[in-house]
């Protein structure tokens, strides 16, 4: 496999960057910084940067089909909401763990059937000590969210294969990706197994799957973006010149190109001199192809 090159990075600082996305109808990519409270679009062809402080820390979105100005389904620290950035509304639809102030939400996607998926993770404390832990759950649009699993450190690293009969996910506290037999219909999980695990000191964060079926992740502490087969065989490592990439989507003009969000939080002044790019998100051409992203159809 090609290993990727680099074209270049857009000087954001991000402290936590997160759930990149990238937008086909505007060319466009998105992207959030949890804890700095700011939602990112970045205009190809214009070079554009546009941003917008949220009400409470956005930790992973997905597009509503069809809305102008543009509506997200979005999962914030406490609860789903649509959120339409260009006029600050926020229409909050569920807090399923508002009564568990140590968790918030962190990962999520839009599955292949227009569902959106969010998990949460356990913030205050110790993710392995806490029983109960973090769970994922589906909003879809009919006011009722139940978790779907239970159980997790640190929900991360959601995606499904093109076919949508296979879901990953990672609980990052653990170490362990796991691969799940999925019902596109039905949304449910079964068969849980064990698809790939981190370094030590390293966890898999976000991840996207493209259109061989590969499976492409930021290995947070690890400084790479690793690419893995459908049977969780390493493919590629693209080092990163940071310690914290976050998140990877494919975009561009045919899919071609792969951007990385990453992280500045809990970063020494001597680690960030060592690490300028810290923070920022970089791109890269490959020799793969994404997938078109899901848009919310709730």
């Amino acid at each position: 496999m090609r290993q990727p090159e680099w074209i270049k990075s857009l000087p954001v600082g991000n402290e936590l960057g997160e759930g990149v996305l990238w937008h086909p109808h505007q060319q466009a990519l998105w992207w959030t910084d949890i804890h700095g409270c700011r939602l990112y679009r970045y205009h190809l062809e214009s070079e554009t940067l546009t941003q917008w402080p949220t009400p409470e820390r956005l930790a992973t979105f997905g597009f509503v089909k069809d809305t102008s100005p543009q509506t997200l389904i979005a999962a914030f620290d406490k609860g789903f909401a649509l959120y339409t950035p260009d006029t600050d509304a926020c229409h909050w639809l569920a807090q399923p763990e508002i009564h568990r102030p140590a968790n918030r939400f962190n990962d999520g996607k839009v599955d292949r059937q227009g569902r959106f998926w969010a998990g949460t993770m356990v913030e205050a404390g110790d993710p392995l000590s806490d029983e109960a832990g973090g769970s994922l759950y589906c909003w879809k649009g009919d006011a009722h969210v139940e978790p779907q699993l239970k159980g997790i450190g640190i929900s991360n690293g959601l995606c499904w294969s093109p076919d949508g009969r296979t879901a990953y996910l990672s609980d990052s506290a653990r170490g362990v990706y796991y691969a799940y037999d999925f019902d596109p219909h039905s949304g449910s999980f079964s068969n849980r197994r064990v698809f790939a695990l981190a370094d030590e000191g390293t966890g898999h964060d976000g991840s996207c799957v493209d259109a061989d079926g590969n499976l492409w992740n930021a290995r947070f502490g690890g400084g790479k973006v690793v690419c893995y087969s459908p049977e969780g065989e390493i493919l590629l490592e693209l080092t990163v010149p940071v310690s914290q990439p976050t998140c990877v989507a494919f975009g561009g003009p045919d899919l071609s190109w792969l951007f990385v969000s990453t992280a500045r939080e809990n970063l020494s002044d001597e680690q960030l001199a060592l690490e300028p790019e810290a923070g920022n998100l970089l791109i890269y051409q490959t020799g793969a192809k994404g997938l078109p992203v899901d848009f919310f159809e709730g």
